[in-house]
């Protein structure tokens, strides 16, 4: 009978660790933010993160709401939240990220979408996920008119100035390695310190994505001074960023974007930000396609 007891005790005991094993692994980790949809019932707002200077994908002037083609994107996302959700009166909080932050913002859960210029990659899917892709762009470099720097090894011996821990950064130096060339860095906190290093004559070059750099030099006052290179030495797919292990809230905003790439929308939304850049690439209206999934 003491042995029946004994087991009897046991076998509650294992009963209790299992529960809380299976409760632990059904919440994740410790001080891990629940579900992004749950949270966004619960506060009526939606917390969106947005780069400060990352044209024109996504900046704002002081005093001015974010805009861009990013956002434009985001705000789309938002329109759906409300319908789905029930929420009309649903709010949205906008905090400005940096390079260094934007991943870890979201990770924590401060930030429930990031709508910017970030590069979906299969290392920093460890730590965020990623919705369809929003742009597909390359690295290339920005320098002065009259230089003669044109290609990757062209920039052997100059000074490059680039914004640390992006992708931009990790292509370029796998270019660099392909080239045999040989610069010097001159580190960055953002695209307009880029601009501003080159400009001052501090960098022979700004290393960014294509894109950003044609939305820096239109927008600058001297941007008759400048000169974009042809050559492209990265390929960087873009996507929102959003937690990871939070499948409903990711199907809501692919829904969202799907549904834009199936209709005109995107191409307004596209002239809005790009048209003066002519029609979209081939490769771009070629991702609009394949990520418009049908319902």
């Amino acid at each position: 009978m003491v042995r029946l007891t004994q087991l009897a005790r046991i076998a509650t005991l294992f009963v209790a660790v299992a529960a809380l094993a299976g409760c632990a692994s059904t919440s994740g980790s410790v001080g891990a933010p629940g579900s992004t949809l749950d949270k966004i019932k619960r506060t009526n707002t939606v917390t969106l993160g947005y780069r400060t200077t990352s044209v024109p994908f996504s900046f704002a002037a002081p005093g001015k709401e974010p805009a861009g083609y990013s956002i434009d994107l985001c705000r789309a996302v938002v329109e759906s939240l409300k319908k789905e959700l029930g929420l009309p009166n649903l709010q949205t909080k906008w905090e400005a990220v940096t390079v260094e932050n934007r991943l870890g913002k979201v990770a924590d859960g401060s930030v429930d979408l990031e709508c910017g210029s970030t590069t979906n990659t299969l290392a920093r899917r460890q730590q965020v996920d990623f919705s369809l892709l929003t742009f597909a762009d390359g690295g290339s470099f920005l320098t002065k008119l009259g230089s003669n720097i044109a290609t990757v090894k062209d920039l052997n011996g100059k000074r490059v100035a680039i914004i640390p821990g992006t992708s931009t950064e990790k292509s370029l130096n796998a270019a660099l390695q392909q080239s045999l060339a040989k610069p010097s860095f001159v580190t960055v906190r953002d695209h307009q310190e880029g601009l501003v290093a080159l400009r001052e004559g501090r960098a022979d070059a700004y290393a960014s994505d294509r894109t950003i750099l044609i939305g820096l030099a239109v927008t600058a006052k001297d941007a008759a001074t400048f000169r974009l290179s042809d050559d492209l030495f990265s390929y960087e797919p873009y996507s929102l960023v959003l937690r990871r292990g939070d499948p409903e809230f990711r199907l809501m905003v692919d829904r969202t974007l799907a549904r834009l790439y199936r209709s005109a929308e995107i191409g307004a939304i596209y002239n809005r930000w790009f048209g003066a850049m002519g029609t979209p690439s081939p490769l771009l209206q070629a991702m609009f396609l394949l990520n418009g999934i049908p319902e």
